[in-house]
Parts: C-alpha cells; sequence; structure tokens
C-alpha cells in the first residue's frame, strides 16, 4: 500500500514540472506555453532561478535602551514643540480673522451713517461725534480693517 502511495505522488510531483516553451508564429508573435498551437516553430526554454544571497555578515549595530529611550524622548519633544506652533498659528489665525471681521463690521456702521459717541474723559457723558472727527473715524476704521484683513 506504501509503495503505491509513494508511486502516485511521484507521478503528481513529476506532472508539477512541466517544460515552459516559447512558440513563434509566423508573423513574429511570441507566446509562453506548455504546448506550441499549430502553425508556431517551438523554442525550448530554460528557466534559471538565482540562488539566494547570504545575508550581510555585519549587521548594524542596535542602539542600546538608553539611546533609544532618548531618541524617542527626542522625537516625542519635537512633536510636541511642532503642536504647539501649530496651535498657535491657527489661534492667530483666528483672531487676526475675527478682529478683520470686526473691524469691516464698524467701518459698515460709519459709512451708513451711524452716529458714534464716545465717552468724555473728564466728564464721563457721551459725546457725539462732529463732521471732522467722523470723517477721522472712518479714515482709522479703514486703516484698521486694512491691515487686519490682508
Amino acid at each position: 500500500m506504501k509503495t503505491i502511495i509513494a508511486a502516485i505522488l511521484m507521478l503528481a510531483s513529476a506532472a508539477a514540472y512541466g517544460q515552459l516553451l516559447k512558440c513563434v508564429s509566423k508573423d513574429g508573435r511570441v507566446e509562453y506555453a506548455a504546448r506550441c498551437p499549430d502553425g508556431t516553430t517551438e523554442h525550448k526554454t530554460t528557466i534559471f532561478s538565482k540562488g539566494a544571497t547570504s545575508a550581510p555578515t555585519t549587521a548594524p549595530q542596535s542602539k542600546s535602551l538608553a539611546e533609544q529611550d532618548a531618541a524617542f524622548r527626542k522625537r516625542a519633544m519635537e512633536q510636541q514643540e511642532a503642536q504647539q506652533k501649530a496651535d498657535k498659528k491657527m489661534a492667530e489665525a483666528d483672531s487676526r480673522r475675527e478682529a478683520c471681521s470686526n473691524a469691516q463690521a464698524y467701518l459698515k456702521t460709519l459709512r451708513e451713517g451711524m452716529r458714534v459717541t464716545r465717552t468724555d474723559p473728564k466728564t464721563g457723558e457721551r459725546v457725539y461725534l462732529d463732521d471732522a472727527e467722523y470723517a477721522g473715524e472712518i479714515a482709522r476704521a479703514q486703516r484698521v480693517a486694512d491691515q487686519n484683513c490682508r
């Protein structure tokens, strides 16, 4: 029984080692197949595989645990600094955007003719701006809007 099983396995494994043929047709078209079709010329091919190359003899030196820990802490600190810098930049952009919208709203209010009041520092009463001060306030609001909305 064992000999029959061994013979069957040998026959099955022999079929796996089929030959690959290069078949060239009359018009020069190339095909690779186990059997060449009619009207093509058969060329035997041999496929060789290169042997496995040996591993490099000198392995790279691995870092000690202390060096690995120091490198990890350095990378973590750099990431944290980069994150803080990005957060600061985002906060500045947000405050600038808000200042721009406030300046534009104030300028729009002035241009629509709304009267502006100020508190008199001596008396503490509300004082309306006269026309000369009003024109100066519009110019100042325009400068602030231009400055914040770049």
